[in-house]
């Protein structure tokens, strides 16, 4: 059914400490709406400082697309209070504009008015737009201004020293690194639980499909509201930030130097698609990065990904070959509708109990054939997640089992770290996992559930202007508590003082730099 973990937890009752330290970040991305509702068409606001340099607010792929990122720390409650700093901070200084609430859009006039976001006329800056044309060009706008949380994790070096007896970081990266695959590896077979309990996307406005066919079977409101009656996550399907045409490249997750190969091919062979699509357009402008299948790594679209932290020009994939894995980041959590920040303290617990599990739970090597049929089961939960009698994939296909048998199952083994995890008289993890068992046994109590019966009867974009100007009001009122206002004054007038210094040091040309980072 699951993996068997009682001698891993029994492994770990008698080491609790070695849990203490477990480190995480946030970066949550809300698009800026006007009072009426409709994309926001201005520039990233120059008030919140240089999109190019500023290290918590910057844009993702369009000018109207925040994201907030806070640093890596082991305080929970620290990370929270530094996001809702973000967003007390940006509340006061968006000039009548709101912040979008919800992972589906809000409403689009007219994809011309999604304009790319912009980061100045230096090369990386140059660079940093062209990739989002080419985006733009590859897979459409629209998909690009789904929102998101992106969730980062590592655990503390005193864990892997005694799971696989390794001195150090450094010395024993390759034992880190076959664990962490080992996480991923059981995320991709069991991680559906995420978006059953807390995908908050099963509706979408009409002004998506901009009279492009629907490709699944919607039901449809009088005011506008497309939805499924049984989905949990439309955002991570291949309606939403999903790339179908990178489905047959094959690249599974079982050591780290075959995934690298495997992506940096990827990064490297041209694409028949994105070839006819060509590098420029009739006028000369350039129309993406190259012709291949991937312009640049960050392109490979995955509900999670291994993680390392740059160092200079290095690429991503050559940073984790030289040092190993450091951290994971989890790609498949909608923006939480019922917190002006995005995301909550249970979600965060969570977390925190699956991918323990995951990486102390048994993981298989996984071929491609085992990827494709959890990749349908993601499917499954993300479309019909909360379908009466919703049954889920076991193994390699053979069996199938119901949803709700194997998520309780799970939360066995879950409310048995949590025991570990509640220190000092503490029952916070405890707690979360009783509530969250809940929605097995009645589904309509998981985000989606309770949600889209909202979405349906107000209709999804007056339902997200509403909450948008509530988290307005509390959040412009708020004081701050982890960042001063005069830090926040001084990292903006930081930023855009490194994006001149970038600008004006500039050495060489940008066809030059392109051939140089591409």
């Amino acid at each position: 059914m699951i993996p068997n973990i009682s001698k891993m937890l029994l492994w770990l009752e008698m080491n609790p400490n070695i849990l203490y330290g477990l480190r995480r970040g946030i970066e949550r991305e809300t698009l800026r709406i006007t009072p009426s509702g409709k994309l926001a068409i201005s520039n990233h606001p120059d008030s919140l400082g240089k999109a190019l340099t500023h290290p918590w607010i910057t844009t993702d792929f369009a000018e109207s697309l925040l994201e907030f990122i806070t640093p890596v720390d082991n305080n929970i409650n620290y990370i929270l209070a530094f996001l809702r700093d973000l967003h007390r901070y940006t509340a006061r200084h968006l000039n009548y504009e709101l912040m979008w609430p919800l992972s589906m859009p809000c409403f689009i006039d007219h994809i011309d008015n999604i304009k790319l976001a912009q980061y100045g006329v230096s090369n990386i800056g140059r660079f940093k737009t062209l990739y989002r044309e080419g985006l733009k060009n590859r897979y459409g706008a629209l998909m690009q201004i789904i929102g998101g949380i992106h969730y980062n994790f590592s655990l503390p070096i005193k864990f892997w020293q005694k799971l696989v007896g390794i001195k150090d970081a450094k010395s024993g990266k390759d034992k880190i690194s076959a664990g962490y695959f080992r996480l991923i590896r059981n995320y991709y077979r069991f991680g559906w639980i995420i978006p059953y309990l807390f995908g908050s996307s099963p509706a979408i406005c009409s002004s998506f499909f901009h009279g492009k066919m629907k490709c699944l079977p919607f039901e449809k409101t009088n005011n506008g509201t497309y939805y499924l009656p049984y989905a949990t996550s439309l955002r991570i399907s291949d309606l939403g930030y999903t790339n179908s045409s990178q489905g047959n490249l094959k690249i599974t997750f079982n050591d780290l130097k075959t995934y690298i190969v495997l992506l940096k091919r990827a990064i490297k062979k041209p694409s028949p698609i994105f070839t006819k699509l060509g590098e420029f357009n009739k006028d000369g402008k350039y129309l993406q990065l190259n012709m291949n299948i991937l312009q640049i790594e960050n392109e490979l679209y995955m509900p999670i990904r291994p993680k390392r932290v740059i160092i200079g020009d290095e690429s991503p994939s050559d940073a984790l070959l030289k040092r190993g894995i450091e951290y994971i980041e989890i790609r498949s959590l909608d923006i939480n509708p019922f917190t002006a920040i995005g995301i909550d303290k249970i979600q965060i617990h969570f977390l925190d109990l699956f991918l323990i599990w995951c990486v102390l739970a048994d993981a298989p090597i996984m071929n491609e054939k085992e990827l494709n049929l959890c990749q349908m089961n993601w499917n499954r939960v993300i479309l019909e997640g909360r379908k009466p009698g919703q049954i889920i994939g076991i193994g390699y296909g053979e069996s199938m089992k119901s949803l709700k048998e194997v998520g309780e199952l799970l939360f066995d083994e879950l409310i048995r770290i949590a025991y570990i995890l509640d220190i000092n008289n503490n029952t916070l993890y405890r707690k979360i996992c009783y509530q969250l068992i809940e929605m097995f046994e009645n589904p309509e109590l998981t985000y989606s559930g309770q949600i889209l019966p909202l979405m349906i009867n107000q209709n999804i974009i007056q339902y997200g202007l509403n909450l948008a100007n509530i988290y307005y009001k509390e959040l412009s009122h708020e004081s701050y508590e982890v960042i001063t206002d005069t830090k926040f004054t001084n990292i903006r007038y930081e930023s855009i003082n490194k994006q001149s210094i970038i600008e004006k040091t500039d050495k060489i040309s940008f066809e030059h730099y392109l051939k140089i980072h591409t």
